[in-house]
């Protein structure tokens, strides 16, 4: 059965070798392992994934690793925050175990010359728009479920398609992780919790609350009852429109499973919000399910 939760400082391994084996220890125990890759720059959204992690599994390891080939040479990767001390807090109070802590060279050695490319949900959307970005992503993630080689991964539904990316990848690759989707966790306000939230002042904070109000105003009336979803889409987009400081990139509503476009709400379905508060770029989704 799964431990308590602790606030006992983690075993951090900066370095494979550092942490396979102890690893393989664990299975070797029989002790189910739960994982939760991130980025660091940890927020309550991220703990909650290590919670659903720590409730399910014997053993909680979380990756703190700001991967380079999942940014385009115009985005933040040099300024994307890197709290080490705190991450590592925040992973203790939450009862992880093992925290990996790589450098660029440990998981892209001299001479790495293999990428995972999920053909299709990669080139779409967020693909069209970040061009090699799901490329990135799903490289590192297939590196990081073969090195941890755990039972259950975790991973947020704020990042839809992301998530759609590494499920087909682990489907087709017969990765035997499974993949855990955990709901997205809001402020109080109602924004997306992301670790890009605190590049934003607090009137582009309040900007970009129109993300997610428009958001629950189609979610509500898909509940109501209306299944029109042209009707629905133009609410989507009235809604973010004439915002000042608010550039949307794109606002869709769009089959759940394939992102793409429908005509009829006989699917499960999600609607989609992109755009740039300033200098930050946010994405936000909620999923469109009849009232039960």
């Amino acid at each position: 059965m799964p431990t308590a939760s602790n606030s006992t400082p983690p075993d951090v391994a900066e370095s494979i070798a550092g942490l396979v084996p102890k690893l393989a220890l664990v299975r070797r125990a029989g002790k189910s392992i739960g994982f939760v890759p991130t980025m660091g720059a940890l927020h309550a959204g991220h703990v909650s994934l290590m919670e659903r992690a720590r409730a399910e599994c014997d053993i909680v390891v979380v990756s703190i690793f700001v991967n380079p080939t999942q940014f385009g040479p115009s985005e933040d990767f040099n300024r994307y925050p890197r709290p080490r001390e705190t991450d590592l807090q925040i992973c203790g109070n939450a009862g992880v175990d093992y925290v990996f802590y790589p450098t660029a060279g440990e998981i892209y050695p001299p001479g790495y010359r293999t990428y995972v490319d999920v053909e299709g949900l990669s080139t779409i959307l967020e693909g069209a728009i970040r061009p090699g970005h799901f490329r990135g992503v799903a490289t590192v993630v297939t590196k990081l479920f073969l090195i941890v080689g755990a039972n259950r991964a975790y991973f947020g539904q704020k990042d839809y398609q992301q998530q759609l990316v590494i499920r087909t990848m682990t489907r087709d690759l017969n990765i035997p992780t499974k993949v855990i989707v955990c709901p997205t966790l809001r402020d109080p306000d109602g924004l997306a919790m992301s670790s890009r939230n605190a590049y934003l002042s607090p009137a582009e904070r309040t900007t970009g609350l129109a993300i997610s109000r428009s958001l629950k105003l189609v979610v509500q009336r898909f509940q109501a009852g209306e299944r029109d979803l042209e009707l629905l889409r133009t609410t989507l987009s009235a809604s973010l429109a004439n915002i000042e400081g608010l550039a949307v990139e794109y606002a869709l509503i769009v089959d759940g499973t394939t992102l793409e476009d429908v005509t009829s709400a006989g699917q499960e379905l999600v609607a989609l919000v992109a755009a740039r508060v300033g200098k930050t770029r946010l994405i936000d989704n909620m999923v469109l399910q009849p009232d039960s």
